[in-house]
């Protein structure tokens, strides 16, 4: 059996139900569970591996519930630079025909490495396209090598632009195909268990990219398996007037339509959803992925959080697309929540001086990418530093020029203050990043290889 005990953090945020901060805390850790939580002196003095987290904040690691991995190899393309989400797909969707097997690995160790440094230790990823013999166990394997935790979504597109859908032939399915790759992949590699680090999602990309029956059978297909559906939802006023126009409803009603609605399934975006929506999605149990850097810089819109959380509907935070957000620094999603949050207060009419308002904080956001990432990925295991959890964590040093003047509260400075990276990042008790160093993978080899493949995909 293994052992880590990690003392002397100059701060612990647990983010259980009490909202515990535990002044030079610590975790004992057996076999990738806590065991213990506690001030350094209440644990064992002594384990196989010990780290000292003097000067540093401990936090739960970081739960990103939408991403698209293959995406770090279109950043910032020319084209695509200044477009909204229609005009930005059509403009990269011939250059991801082009993508290969090993495109799809590098790029996921390239997002997973990326968000490691930013203090995620679970990511799901919405992977809908699979040309040139791509499959998801590309991405699944490279998430093994790096260590992460991974919610692997089977995305798919059967809706070409012959049948009135967006994508072109290039980077469609058959039904049939889709199917029953999404049937193989769940009976591979799927696992329920607590402290899983793999778990299969259905994920039909969207309405303007998917038929209707392949909506209703992955949904089918899902809840035969229990696992989890997944698809984008109400991002913008285009695709409102698509669904209104193709289907007869508004994107949420289509939902219901396709049997796309229930405790099990989670939306990204859901910028464009009214209080009846809203309502529906509290009642039924419905997550929501907040994406909040891709829709200011696809001018897609402000997603409506307060409503959404004062509603109960479970809320998490995502960086999506490493084309439409650049990055993938999910602590600095989290700020870029908060601070979103706060702008949509501003527009909605809210006096800055009215005793009623209540902005959204530091620790409201926090708890949005923690608790709320694993509600809404349907675990109970992440999320939080309890006992009987899995020890999942990243830590921060304090003592730098970017947190001076501010460990007054150094909870609140590592999301007020501009976004760093993670100096630890352990997931299931093992180290991914260590000493603000990578350790799973080579770092420099990985970033040499993606930058080639990068090149060539935009050469085609």
């Amino acid at each position: 059996m293994s052992t880590l005990l990690v003392k002397n953090a100059t701060i612990l945020v647990t983010m259980d139900d009490h909202q515990r901060e535990i002044a030079s805390g610590g975790l004992f850790i057996r076999d990738g569970f806590i065991e213990q939580v506690g001030t350094t002196t209440e644990l064992p003095k002594t384990a196989n591996e010990i780290l000292d987290l003097s000067g540093h904040a401990l936090l739960p690691g970081l739960v990103n519930t939408h991403h698209h991995f293959y995406q770090t190899l279109t950043r910032v393309v020319p084209p695509a630079q200044d477009a909204n989400l229609f005009n930005w797909l059509k403009t990269l969707y011939p250059i991801w025909a082009g993508l290969t097997p090993e495109d799809i690995f590098i790029s996921t160790q390239t997002a997973l490495a990326e968000l490691a440094f930013s203090g995620c230790t679970t990511a799901s990823d919405h992977l809908y396209l699979y040309p040139n013999g791509s499959k998801l166990d590309d991405e699944i394997d490279a998430a093994k090598e790096i260590g992460m935790r991974l919610h692997a979504s089977r995305g798919s597109m059967s809706l070409s632009e012959k049948d009135g859908g967006l994508p072109p032939d290039s980077v469609v399915d058959t039904e049939e195909a889709i199917l029953a790759d999404s049937q193989r992949l769940i009976e591979r590699y799927h696992d329920p268990k607590a402290g899983s680090m793999t778990q299969i999602v259905l994920a039909p990309c969207s309405p303007f990219s998917v038929t209707s029956e392949l909506m209703k059978q992955s949904a089918i297909l899902a809840r035969e398996y229990g696992v989890q559906l997944h698809t984008h939802l109400a991002e913008t006023e285009d695709e409102e007037q698509f669904c209104i126009d193709m289907f007869g409803h508004r994107p949420v009603d289509y939902m219901k339509e396709v049997g796309f609605i229930g405790n099990d399934v989670w939306f990204a975006h859901s910028v464009y959803v009214n209080q009846e929506e809203i309502d529906l999605f509290a009642k039924e149990g419905c997550g929501v992925a907040h994406c909040p850097s891709s829709n200011m810089r696809l001018a897609s819109g402000i997603a409506p959080i307060k409503e959404l959380t004062e509603a109960g509907v479970k809320v998490s935070i995502a960086v999506d697309g490493s084309a439409s957000n650049d990055g993938s620094h999910l602590l600095g999603e989290v700020r870029q929540a908060m601070l979103l949050a706060r702008v949509k207060e501003g527009i909605t009419g809210y006096s800055l001086s009215s005793e009623n308002r209540k902005l959204m904080t530091a620790r409201d956001a926090l708890y949005l990418a923690t608790r709320g990432g694993a509600d809404v990925l349907g675990r109970k295991d992440i999320g939080s530093l309890e006992v009987g959890k899995v020890a999942d964590f990243f830590a921060i040093k304090l003592d730098t020029l970017d947190y001076a003047g501010a460990l007054h509260d150094p909870v609140a400075a590592t999301i007020f203050a501009q976004p760093v990276k993670a100096n630890y990042t352990v997931v299931n008790g093992k180290f991914v990043i260590k000493e603000g160093q990578l350790i799973t993978v080579d770092e420099r080899k990985l970033i040499e290889k993606h930058n080639i493949a990068a090149k060539r995909l935009l050469e085609k």
